[in-house]
């Protein structure tokens, strides 16, 4: 390398120094000179150390048995004596920690893999580093807060999504059906009701249920609508807040059915945009009103206690009742043919509007008209509000199914018409 790139790597090298030493330096600013193992200088002379024994490495060969010999005394020297003075600290202050001798550590490595790897990756990696250090408290006092079945379930969430997910093939088996396809599902569920636990217990009930079900919606309104229901029936939350939760993810799945239909086929907004529109200011404006509307709605938060973020076995079980539902769509569309293009998505629309819209956007116009996709897109919209409908009925019943029955049946009439009226005026295409 040139000597501009090589002065470029070690002002790197130094200033990830720098920056995790201002951290330590700062914390540790009012003790006296001299009783501390470690401060700013140190921290980046460290760095600029690391630097150094890269740039040996480099010389001796990079990635090669020398550069790496040379890289791995150089790191064990380094970690004896930092490791050494850092134990004395501990011992003359009475107390039992690692972290200056980690920092020290990893100072030394991102010096120099800021002279052997990528400046990029180094600098971020101080940057991460130094906020870690810098956090402390806040995480001190997040793990203080945190409930073992708030770990567990983060952690079984976790599971679901980077370790079972690679190993779940992603082929049709028996029947059709997709297992990586229903485990997504099953994913989507937790991931839905973890998020609508955190966010009523960090930023309240109505701001919470809310905020959850506008990010759910994005995923999977079906998804917010159990995870809403099962904890209005169980008393973990108003369900005026639970059903206006409902509502908004609804609003926000008329949305991304017109956002696809525009990305893949804008000629379909003409029929198809009207309904979905009137439907989603319906959902939107009813959750609004619910929330913040009412009177009531100061005594109704306090009731909200949700107690478990998810139930694994719940959620897997709902996810291959859905994963059914969608396989059973697709064959009853199959064997019915193209004249049975509504049915089919109705069938599937009970689980899975993404996929009708997808499905129809393509078939339009060569094998589908635009009248027709747009029945089947609107007919599968209406089967999955009725099938969120029922699931609130069976599910959360009480108040929270009678808030629903109120929003849907008004957005479904008031949809119809527009749809009606847009038929009137521009015809069916």
């Amino acid at each position: 390398m040139d000597i501009q790139e090589l002065l470029s790597r070690f002002a790197v090298a130094l200033g990830v120094g720098l920056l995790i030493g201002l951290e330590r330096g700062w914390r540790l600013r009012d003790e006296a000179p001299g009783s501390r193992a470690a401060g700013i200088r140190t921290f980046a002379i460290s760095g600029l150390l690391g630097g150094i024994v890269g740039a040996l490495a480099m010389s001796a060969g990079g990635a090669t048995a020398g550069g790496g010999l040379i890289v791995g005394i150089g790191f064990a020297a380094y970690a004896a004596v930092f490791g050494w003075f850092s134990h004395a600290e501990n011992r003359a202050e009475g107390t039992f920690s690692a972290t200056t001798a980690v920092a020290g550590m990893v100072t030394f490595a991102l010096g120099a893999y800021a002279l052997m790897g990528d400046m990029r990756a180094a600098a971020a990696g101080g940057v991460v580093t130094a906020g870690l250090l810098a956090g402390r408290e806040n995480l001190h006092g997040w793990v203080a807060r945190i409930t073992w079945q708030e770990l567990r379930s983060g952690l079984v969430l976790l599971a679901m999504t980077f370790v079972a997910l690679p190993l779940v093939p992603n082929e049709a088996l028996i029947g059709g059906i997709n297992p990586r396809e229903i485990w997504l599902i099953a994913i989507a569920l937790a991931g839905v009701s973890f998020l609508g636990y955190a966010a009523v217990k960090y930023i309240g009930a109505a701001h919470g249920i809310l905020a959850s079900a506008a990010l759910g919606g994005l995923v999977s309104s079906t998804a917010v609508t159990v995870s809403n229901a099962r904890r209005a029936v169980q008393g973990e939350g108003a369900p005026r807040l639970l059903a206006a939760g409902v509502s908004l993810a609804t609003a926000i799945s008329f949305l991304r059915v017109l956002a696809i239909a525009a990305a893949l086929k804008p000629v379909l907004l003409i029929l198809i945009a009207p309904p979905l529109l009137v439907g989603a200011i319906i959902t939107a404006g009813a959750a609004v009103v619910s929330v913040y509307g009412r009177g009531e709605r100061g005594s109704e938060q306090h009731t909200v206690t949700f107690r478990n973020p998810f139930s694994f076995l719940a959620v897997v079980g709902f996810a291959a009742l859905l994963g059914v539902v969608i396989v059973a769509g697709k064959l009853l569309g199959e064997y019915t043919g193209a004249t049975g293009a509504i049915l089919g998505a109705v069938a599937i629309g009970l689980a899975d509007v993404d996929a009708v819209t997808v499905a129809m956007a393509r078939l339009a116009p060569e094998t589908l008209s635009i009248a027709g996709a747009t029945f089947a897109i609107l007919a599968a919209v209406a089967a999955n509000t009725l099938s969120k409908l029922a699931m609130a009925v069976a599910i959360g019943r009480g108040q929270f199914a009678r808030e629903l029955v109120a929003v849907f049946a008004l957005a479904l009439a008031a949809g119809a018409a527009a749809l009606w009226l847009t038929l009137l005026l521009v015809g069916q295409g």
